[in-house]
C-alpha cells in the first residue's frame, strides 16, 4: 500500500479548495450574470399605480370610477358590469372561452385581465383602443356585452343624486360633469390602481437572489435564451406591441377560431394574424389563454408555443421549468372593497332583456 505523504496531501487539499473556490466563482458568476439580463428584459411592478397621461387621479375620482366599474345599471340589462368580465377576485378575468354578454350572446374573444392592464401599449387583443378610457367605453356599447348607449347611461346616472354629487367632485370645474366620456375617466384611474406587485419574480428582480427557486431560475433562463421575451418583456411580461402568432407554424384552427388578428384594424397585410402579446403576470389566474380562451392549462398553452413560435425547441422537462418560473410572476392581488352604490330612482332606467 502506497503512503501518501503530508505534504502531499497538503497539495491535494489545496487543489480541491481551489476547485471548490473556481465552482463557488462560476456559480456565483453564472447566477448574477441571469440576474442582470433578467433586469435589462424585465422591470418589476411598481409598488404604488403610475399616473394616468391626461387624467389625473384623485380619490373622489378613483372611488366613482371603482363605484362604476362595480355598476351593473352601466348595462342595458342591468345584469352586467365591467367585474362581470374582468372579475378582479379572479385575476381580473371571467374563466371563460369568451365572455358572455347580453341576452347571453358570446363575445368574438376571450376577456384579457383588468389587472395591471395600465402598463399596456393599448388596449383589446387588436389594441383598437389606445388607452383604458376608450376601452372603457367599448363594451358598454358593444351589442354582444352590455348592449347600451351613452345616452341612456349618462340617463342613468342623472337619476341618481349621490352618482351627480360624485361627479361634481370628481370633475370640479365643469358645468355639465356627468359625461359619457367622464365614465370612462373614472373606469380609467380606477383600473390604473389594479396592480399587483410583490411577486416572487420582482423580488428577483429587485436583487434578492433567493426570491426564486433553482427550478424556477432555471426556466428564467430558458424563457430568455429561446427568446419568449422577445414578446413577454417589460414591465408587463408583455402587452408592448403586437407580434405574429406563428412565427414556425399557425396554431390549429381550434386555437386561431379564423381571428386573423389586428389586420381588421390596420387593414395592413404584416398584421395579419397579429396580437397584442398579453401579459404573463399572473398567468396562473387567468385561464384560459389566448385570444380564443381555447386552452385551459397552461402548460399545453406552453407547449402550443414552443411549436408554433420556436417549432418545439423546449423538451417536456424544459418547459416544465418555464412554467415553474411562470408561475413566480403572480403577485399580491390587489384587494378592493366591494362598494356600495347608489339607489335608484323612480327616473332610474328599468332592466331590458330584449
Amino acid at each position: 500500500m502506497k503512503v501518501i505523504s503530508m505534504s502531499k496531501w497538503a497539495d491535494l487539499l489545496t487543489l480541491a479548495s481551489f476547485i471548490a473556490l473556481v465552482l463557488t466563482f462560476s456559480t456565483a458568476h453564472a447566477a448574477d450574470a441571469l440576474m442582470k439580463e433578467a433586469q435589462a428584459t424585465f422591470k418589476p411592478i411598481p409598488a404604488k399605480a403610475p399616473a394616468v397621461k391626461g387624467n389625473a387621479a384623485t380619490p373622489e375620482k378613483v372611488e366613482l370610477g371603482k363605484m362604476l366599474f362595480f355598476d351593473p345599471r352601466l348595462s342595458k340589462s342591468g345584469f352586467i358590469s365591467c367585474n362581470s368580465c374582468h372579475n378582479v377576485g379572479m385575476g381580473g378575468v371571467d374563466y371563460q372561452p369568451t365572455s358572455t354578454g347580453h341576452g347571453w350572446k358570446q363575445g368574438p374573444r376571450n376577456a384579457p385581465t383588468v389587472l395591471n392592464s395600465v402598463f399596456n401599449v393599448a388596449q383589446f387583443w387588436d389594441g383598437r383602443a389606445k388607452d383604458l378610457a376608450e376601452q372603457a367605453k367599448g363594451p358598454v356599447q358593444a351589442g354582444v356585452e352590455m348592449n347600451n348607449t351613452p345616452a341612456n347611461v349618462v340617463k342613468t346616472l342623472n337619476s341618481m343624486p349621490e352618482y351627480v354629487a360624485l361627479f361634481k367632485k370628481s370633475f370640479p370645474g365643469e358645468k355639465d360633469p356627468v359625461t359619457f366620456d367622464n365614465m370612462a375617466k373614472a373606469i380609467e384611474v380606477f383600473e390604473a390602481t389594479l396592480i399587483t406587485p410583490d411577486s416572487k419574480f420582482d423580488k428577483y428582480l429587485k436583487g434578492d437572489a433567493k426570491a426564486l427557486s433553482k427550478t424556477e431560475k432555471e426556466g428564467l433562463k430558458l424563457f430568455m435564451d429561446n427568446g419568449c421575451a422577445g414578446c413577454h418583456s417589460g414591465v408587463n411580461m408583455g402587452g408592448d406591441d403586437y407580434y405574429t402568432m406563428g412565427v414556425v407554424t399557425r396554431p390549429a384552427e381550434s386555437i386561431m377560431k379564423g381571428d386573423k388578428g389586428r389586420v381588421a384594424v390596420t387593414h395592413a397585410e404584416a398584421d395579419e394574424f397579429a396580437f397584442k402579446s398579453p401579459s404573463l403576470r399572473n398567468i396562473d389566474l387567468t385561464a384560459p389563454y389566448f385570444h380564443s380562451g381555447a386552452v385551459y392549462s397552461l402548460m399545453e398553452a406552453i407547449e402550443v408555443m414552443n411549436v408554433s413560435q420556436l417549432g418545439s425547441k423546449m423538451s417536456k422537462e424544459d418547459m416544465s421549468k418555464v412554467e415553474a418560473f411562470l408561475k413566480s410572476a403572480t403577485g399580491v392581488q390587489p384587494k378592493v372593497v366591494y362598494p356600495i352604490l347608489p339607489a335608484p330612482t323612480d327616473a332610474t332606467l328599468k332592466p331590458a332583456l330584449d
